[in-house]
């Protein structure tokens, strides 16, 4: 294997195992990096020690002229810094290249999200008279009701979800386990999927762990539960695009209006960082002034 390669696989499997990385950051990781390694080696490159400085600013100028956004960029700063402290870390150069290279700038994109009007209506276009629509609609108040990421709400086995005491219990980035409150809303819902759908979608050979599950017996995928908020957003008659995401910025958005602490909301979302939760007390500020100037008589 190329040495340069081999040393890129060191760092994913580093990642992985030491880090304990979740595997939709590691896939960005790798995605990143490869693309930098491809780079690099079309350059002539041979050696991670013949990188220079201006070697990592000019493999970043060359994916703003691909038209990557700065976001993406951004991330892609942090993925060639991380690499190369490995690298120099393992002694397999003896300087860091991407020292000093900086974020671009980018204006920051409040997160969209839904209006409560919108909430009610999406779930209220889920047909509830087949077991797909049972567990569809308890699948999306769970959503909204939790603010969990997609893929830890794929991961959910039917023991995570403890309905006489009120909770789920989540495993999120880095495999940290959270616990997050549910509504009576939500336990009802998941109480009637559990007992009158559930058992009808399940298929021999199929998952008898996992909470959702389609109609072949298997574990709901990202895929499957992103096509099928589509299929009822569509019935709703919403313009906007309703995500698995969206349903996670709404969560947190509505609690901050409602004056949830912050503290309590980023541990609800898992926010490693209290930084990254703030961004819904500058949601929470817009929608102030938006009704401020809709209903003030002086506005």
């Amino acid at each position: 294997m190329n040495p340069m390669k081999e040393a890129l696989e060191d760092y994913i499997h580093f990642l992985r195992i030491e880090k304990q990385m979740a595997d939709n950051t590691l896939a960005a990781y790798r995605t990143d990096l490869t693309a930098y390694l491809e780079q690099l080696i079309e350059w002539g490159i041979q050696s991670f020690q013949d990188v220079t400085k201006e070697t990592v600013a000019q493999h970043l100028r060359s994916q703003k002229l691909e038209g990557k956004s700065a976001r993406t960029i951004s991330r892609k700063v942090a993925s060639l810094r991380s690499f190369h402290q490995f690298l120099l870390r393992e002694r397999v150069t003896n300087h860091d290249p991407s020292y000093q290279i900086e974020h671009p700038q980018f204006d920051s994109v409040l997160p969209k999200f839904l209006t409560i009007e919108e909430v009610d209506a999406l779930t209220a276009a889920i047909p509830k008279s087949k077991p797909q629509g049972i567990r569809d609609y308890a699948l999306v108040e769970l959503l909204y009701a939790t603010g969990m990421r997609i893929s830890e709400c794929t991961q959910l086995d039917i023991e995570d979800v403890q309905l006489s005491m009120g909770f789920v219990r989540v495993l999120g980035k880095g495999q940290k386990e959270r616990i997050i409150p549910l509504n009576q809303t939500s336990i009802h819902l998941i109480t009637t999927y559990l007992e009158q759908a559930r058992s009808k979608l399940f298929k021999p050979g199929g998952d008898d762990k996992a909470l959702f599950i389609n109609q072949a017996g298997k574990r709901l995928t990202r895929q499957g539960i992103a096509k099928l908020l589509k299929q009822h957003a569509l019935r709703a008659n919403l313009t906007k695009e309703i995500t698995p995401h969206l349903l996670r910025h709404t969560f947190a958005t509505h609690l901050i209006e409602n004056g949830a602490d912050l503290r309590a909301v980023q541990e609800m979302l898992g926010h490693s960082d209290i930084s990254t939760t703030q961004i819904y007390t500058h949601i929470g500020k817009k929608r102030l002034k938006e009704v401020y100037k809709e209903f003030h008589p002086r506005a």
